[in-house]
């Protein structure tokens, strides 16, 4: 990619911003609408669940060859067709006259969702090449989360009070055809220099294991022992086929060298930790709110503001902390943050109260305003340039992995929990394993942070990406294992 001017730049991280936008924004606002789909469709606990983990499964599914297949063949050329496809997939679920086909039109939205935030964070690293720079163009990228965390509730509750939850998605045709239109005439070209061929088995693999384990946790509250015991058991087979088939390939879809740097690892680590986290964080509290405290979806929405708003200034602040001092310090305070938070629920039932309730809300979005910054920026920053697109890809992934398993885990507990009985009987007390699990999840950012932000950490980091650059220079262009 040539060298690009500074106003360029920005135009550049400006077009990528609407993409994260537009799926983020979906998403949020997807969540204060639960309640109302619930009652059209006729929804059960875990018919909600799958209208939001069809969507992050298909996602994590296929944004590793998302990144791969950008970088070989054209990263505008696969953000222009998932521009596309997701607005095609969001036309396509503001139509849905049944569950089933919302579910199956939310997976091919997902389906050009993979093909946007991995490959405009990979835009991004190629056209952001000082380290600084860069880091501070992420913050704005985590910004954007927050802008949506913000928008999101509200416009989706008054959306859905005043016209229906189908509109939230025609949000998503202007803003994708626009963006479409500026990624055309603006977004310049750019790919690896050593492409790297497709690994159709790894992918199969990768799908059996998100697929699988996915299904048996959503189901596992309803269902027999029979009927889950052979999902978990292809999730487990699947693991280990990756991790003894994709060593042996000269470009495999997951590259297990990345993981010999400790920060990439803990990246990894954090970010499904984060989002799983923020997936059960607001699948509680869209169904507390509405179902339990009788709020319509635009009261609930005003009441996500609290976590929101933190969210959207933290973010900014954050890639600025990561671009001067490093990932150290956000990552403390992001795990301390929603740590806090999280017990709060748990402890002191935090949402029987006004005041708590605030005060929780207003720590997991400091939290969450803070995690973001240094995860996208550690996972890149030790990756060389050439590979760009797949550690971004392996990110992103992490990422929505997190979310799927947040939802699956804390709906299935809120569904065992609650059981046959209303939800405004039981919900407290189902609730308390989860935000456990939340609180848990807090933990695991700050600790990894920790661990994975010294010296040691780093010196792990420079090896891998020696190792990385040499074993790239001495393989032949097209070669496969």
């Amino acid at each position: 990619m040539p060298e690009l001017s500074h106003r360029r730049r920005m135009l550049v991280l400006s077009i990528c911003c609407m993409s994260l936008l537009i799926v983020s924004l979906d998403n949020t606002a997807l969540n204060v609408a639960l309640p109302s789909m619930q009652r059209e469709l006729h929804a059960t606990t875990s018919g909600l669940q799958w209208t939001i983990d069809a969507y992050t499964l298909v996602l994590a599914s296929l944004l590793m060859l998302a990144g791969s297949t950008a970088d070989r063949i054209g990263r505008k050329r696969v953000f222009m067709a998932g521009l596309v496809i997701f607005t095609a997939g969001s036309l396509l679920c503001s139509l849905a006259p049944n569950l089933e086909l919302l579910v199956v039109f939310r997976m091919v939205q997902a389906v050009g969702g993979s093909m946007l935030n991995p490959v405009a964070m990979s835009i991004i690293t190629n056209t952001f090449t000082d380290p600084r720079e860069r880091a501070r163009a992420i913050g704005v990228w985590g910004a954007v989360v927050g802008i949506s965390m913000a928008a999101g509730p509200l416009a989706g509750g008054l959306l859905v009070e005043s016209v229906g939850w189908r509109s939230i998605f025609w949000v998503n045709l202007p803003v994708g055809l626009a963006a479409l239109l500026l990624t055309l005439r603006f977004v310049p070209e750019s790919r690896a220099p050593r492409p790297r061929r497709p690994d159709p088995v790894g992918q199969v693999l990768v799908i059996a294991l998100f697929g699988s384990l996915t299904y048996a946790i959503i189901e596992a509250p309803d269902a027999s022992l029979a009927r889950v015991l052979p999902f978990a058991a292809v999730a487990v087979a699947a693991l280990l086929a990756l991790l003894i088939y994709e060593p042996r390939r000269a470009e495999p879809l997951i590259d297990l060298r990345f993981f010999h740097s400790a920060p990439f690892s803990g990246a990894t680590g954090i970010a499904v930790s984060a989002f799983a986290a923020l997936g059960g964080f607001l699948f509680l509290s869209t169904l507390y709110l509405q179902n339990v405290r009788g709020l319509d979806a635009l009261h609930a929405g005003l009441w996500m503001l609290p976590m929101a708003v933190p969210t959207l200034l933290c973010a900014p602040l954050s890639g600025r902390l990561v671009g001067s001092r490093g990932p150290r310090l956000p990552l403390l305070i992001a795990g301390a943050a929603m740590t806090v938070s999280g017990l709060l629920f748990a402890l002191f039932e935090a949402e029987t109260s006004n005041l708590t309730l605030f005060l929780g809300y207003v720590l997991f979005g400091i939290g969450f305003g803070f995690v973001n910054a240094p995860i996208t920026n550690t996972a890149v920053s030790g990756m060389p340039r050439a590979q760009a697109g797949v550690a971004a890809a392996v990110a992103s992934t992490s990422r929505q992995l997190g979310q799927t398993l947040g939802v699956a885990v804390i709906g299935a507990v809120l569904a065992a929990g609650i059981g046959s009985s209303p939800y405004r009987d039981t919900f407290v007390s189902a609730a308390r394993p989860g935000w456990w699990i939340l609180a848990a999840c807090g933990a695991a950012v700050l600790i990894l942070g920790l661990l994975t932000s010294g010296r040691w950490a780093h010196r792990t980091a420079e090896r891998t990406a020696e190792r990385l650059e040499t074993a790239e220079v001495r393989q032949p262009v097209g070669t496969s294992g």
